[in-house]
């Protein structure tokens, strides 16, 4: 914790900053208005002790200033005259609390320790907040890929090392940095993400570095950037791979300095933030094309998490499969209770090329038109991921799911199309359901299909 105290009689300052050195509490002075305004552009701090009536700038001007410019920690106001006006002026602009002159440092103490601790659950319902709307924690399962990215994460957890997730899209990227975040020192300072790829190039480096008044035509007010708003906690660099090579410069230097430099600013600003990216891109073959510089690729790649596709882990699918509905079960007030055993099996048999994202948008779907208290096969709209000659669940790693026909040379696609067909029923012994889907058609287009061709199945 590091606190300012702004006052300007000198013995004020210098019993105040001993006294909270005592309690274990770091500080630094400032005499006036304008030397206060200095430290706070260089310096994070999480409460400041400011007095009303000083010479210059005085205390509720600075105070102005500070919510004006979007500084949030709290404020307690210090006066040695008990007029309520003040009182109530400071309180309307922002401070937290208001103390008279001679007070109890006990006392004094005691309120500083419980506005920063308010504080910080303040960032924390916010981060947990953005974290509810943004993504669920589905992470979870069984596989030893999951299982071998939890002991990461519980391994660093005390390290403010760089991380670097990579996976396909859909994977839960997003969720394992919050996980990292969740267990991690920093845990109560907040999460700030922010897709590369979905910020414009032009407006990337002010959201990331924030700007400074007059910066540029339309900066009528200064912006805090994000490494700025992720202080103390952790800011999640999705989509790395997509950042412009200019603004890797920058990003390296940030790594290395600890430091960043708002846009039209002079001063450099220190940052206490985890930096974890992710990218659903290969950065090793980037950076053999150029695309991605090589030394910023080893500042990242301190801890590598790489996340399976959900493929290579159907086992997790019923887990993964029950926590989303109970999820949605509260989310749209239902009270589904399960799947069946064909609602569940047809999910294991799914290619889920979106991975998790696929599941929770195939679950949704499932959730609003289910009519009964446990959702069927029917009620999964599986749509167009599975059609002829794509590789399936079942046979993932042997090949396409339709084989050559023996003797095939010569056939007409008609004769091609109905030996499909049989194959499939006869695979599915007579599932016309589960044929369709494999098929990549409708039940009801199949059905047309077998008395279009004659086929007796």
């Amino acid at each position: 914790m590091k606190i300012l105290i702004v006052d300007d009689e000198t013995n004020i300052r210098e019993l105040m900053r001993r006294y909270l050195k005592l309690e274990g509490i770091e500080s630094d002075g400032a005499e006036n208005g304008l030397s206060a305004q200095r430290l706070i552009q260089e310096t994070p701090y999480d409460a400041c002790l400011l007095d009303v009536r000083m010479p210059g700038m005085d205390g509720l001007q600075l105070l102005g200033w500070m919510r004006q410019e979007g500084y949030r920690f709290p404020v307690i106001m210090i006066s040695a005259h008990g007029d309520v006006r003040d009182a109530v002026t400071a309180l309307k602009t922002g401070a937290q609390d208001y103390i008279l002159k001679p007070f109890d440092p006990d006392e004094l103490s005691l309120r500083l320790k419980k506005l920063v601790e308010a504080q910080v659950l303040k960032n924390l319902v916010e981060s947990e907040s953005r974290a509810s709307e943004d993504t669920s924690d589905l992470f979870i399962g069984e596989a030893p890929a999951v299982i071998r990215i939890k002991d990461i994460t519980a391994k660093i957890a005390d390290s403010p090392a760089t991380v670097l997730i990579t996976g396909e899209s859909g994977t839960g990227k997003e969720v394992v940095a919050r996980r990292i975040h969740s267990c991690s020192i920093l845990k109560n300072g907040p999460f700030v993400a922010i897709n590369i790829g979905g910020v414009p190039e032009n407006l990337l480096e002010s959201e990331l570095f924030g700007y400074e008044k007059g910066a540029f035509t339309g900066a009528v007010a200064r912006k805090t950037g994000m490494f700025e708003l992720a202080s103390g906690g952790t800011l999640f660099l999705d989509e790395i791979g997509d950042m412009p090579h200019a603004l890797q410069v920058k990003l390296l230097r940030v790594l290395q300095e600890r430091r960043i430099t708002r846009l039209g600013g002079t001063t450099s600003l220190p940052i206490n933030a985890r930096i974890i990216a992710a990218t659903n891109k290969t950065l090793e073959d980037q950076v053999r094309s150029g695309a991605f510089r090589e030394d910023l690729f080893y500042r990242l790649n301190v801890v590598r998490i790489e996340i399976p596709p959900l493929r290579e882990r159907r086992g997790d699918i019923s887990l993964l499969a029950a926590s989303i509905l109970a999820r949605l079960n509260r989310e749209m007030g239902r009270h589904i209770t399960g799947l069946s055993p064909e609602a569940l099996e047809k999910l294991q048999r799914h290619a889920f090329h979106g991975n998790v994202r696929e599941l929770e948008n195939i679950m949704e779907r499932a959730v609003i038109f289910a009519e009964g208290a446990v959702i069927t096969e029917d009620d999964l709209d599986i749509r167009g991921s599975i059609a002829l000659g794509e590789e399936t669940a079942n046979e993932a790693g042997s090949g396409n799911a339709y084989p050559p026909l023996s003797g095939g040379e010569g056939l007409t696609l008609r004769q091609i199309e109905a030996a499909a067909i049989v194959r499939s029923l006869h695979r599915w012994e007579g599932n016309r359901t589960r044929a369709a889907e494999e098929l990549g058609i409708g039940r009801r287009t199949l059905i047309n299909k077998i008395a279009e061709f004659g086929l007796n199945v």
